[in-house]
């Protein structure tokens, strides 16, 4: 070691150069986690499931385009994973508090040169913890991105949904008391392991405030967060991607779940139709509503009620009512989609 060199010059360049090395093999497992999505994305482009929010059913879209929208969410984390990468591939041996009194400053370019690194242009006795802080976070917001998904997958395998469920092995156990069981327990696990990797977000931050040129708060801190946190996450994505490699979709199942409700996914069509017609929307929702609340309560199809309301035929006649119930109205825009997100074929 150089005489002009202290330990922190040494230790905190390995230290961004383990994170740099993690972080590109964390790349590999994002790029596993998009190729699975992709994968199963247009496999089920025009499949037709119902869209829920606030987990009720609200109108039609495809598995595909829920895939997609995890695709998007994914690569726009590859870019920042990248960012962050380089952000944090630096190093800097500078000295006790950066100023080069006893090392010349050429001996940081060689270092750096042969470590396949970047200058620091400006440091302490240590290299700004901004840096790592931008590091973890992002590792962070994969982590929140993964449980987005897990937390899709275990909606949709409850009993009484059942879309989609995690792949289910020959002699596999659900449950040591119930034969019967099958759990999401890849999915459950996922979301506990992103409360980890998040955790360890705070005390990166928390890092970035150092006393004057430094202090040693951060050393313990980081000794722990920065394998810890890279391995779950490392860990979690290759665990998300066999997941959805393996995962099975049930179309049918989707289909019947879109028709339980009697029509009533198809409500906004209705009553634009109304107010496109000349009735004010106000009135038009009225008329729609208390047609839908019937169907809430059993008493038929929202297309069967509608058909019985004379408000309503003699603005819409029945042939252009049945048109409104039309399911491929809610995908013809599906492909238009799928080539912003994927790019066009």
């Amino acid at each position: 070691m150089h005489q002009g060199m202290t330990s922190s010059d040494v230790l905190d360049s390995c230290f961004n150069v383990q994170l740099h090395r993690s972080g590109m093999l964390l790349l590999g497992g994002v790029d596993r986690v998009l190729a699975a999505l992709r994968t199963r994305a247009e496999e089920h482009r025009h499949t037709p499931t119902i869209g829920r929010s606030h987990g009720i059913h609200a109108e039609p879209t495809t598995f595909g385009l829920k895939l997609a929208n995890f695709y998007a969410a994914m690569d726009r984390c590859r870019a920042r994973l990248i960012t962050a990468i380089d952000e944090i591939s630096t190093i800097a041996i500078s000295g006790a508090v950066g100023t080069f009194a006893n090392i010349d400053p050429r001996v940081e370019d060689y270092v750096a040169h042969k470590m396949g690194m970047k200058v620091e242009p400006i440091s302490t006795q240590v290299i700004p913890r901004d840096r790592h802080a931008a590091f973890f976070a992002t590792l962070g917001v994969i982590a929140s991105v993964i449980e987005q998904i897990s937390v899709e997958v275990r909606h949709l395998q409850r009993s009484e949904v059942l879309e989609a469920e995690e792949y289910f092995s020959p002699g596999q156990k659900g449950s040591s008391a119930m034969p019967h069981k099958r759990n999401p327990v890849l999915s459950e696990n996922l979301t506990g392991l992103a409360r980890l990797v998040r955790a360890y977000t705070i005390p990166a931050m928390e890092n970035v405030a150092l006393w004057h040129e430094r202090d040693i708060s951060h050393s313990s801190v980081e000794r722990n967060i920065g394998p810890d946190a890279t391995v779950t996450l490392d860990f979690a994505l290759h665990r998300l991607a066999g997941l959805l490699e393996k995962l099975v979709i049930y179309p049918e199942n989707m289909l019947a779940n879109l028709d339980r409700l009697g029509g009533l996914v198809h409500s906004q069509r209705v009553l634009l139709a109304l107010t496109q017609a000349g009735i004010s929307r106000e009135d038009a929702y009225r008329l729609v509503q208390s047609e839908a609340m019937k169907v809430w309560a059993g008493e038929g199809h929202l297309l069967e009620l509608l058909s019985t309301n004379k408000t309503i035929t003699d603005a819409l006649p029945e042939q252009e009512l049945e048109k409104l119930f039309d399911l491929a109205h809610h995908m013809k825009h599906v492909d238009t989609i799928f080539d912003r997100v994927f790019g066009q074929s």
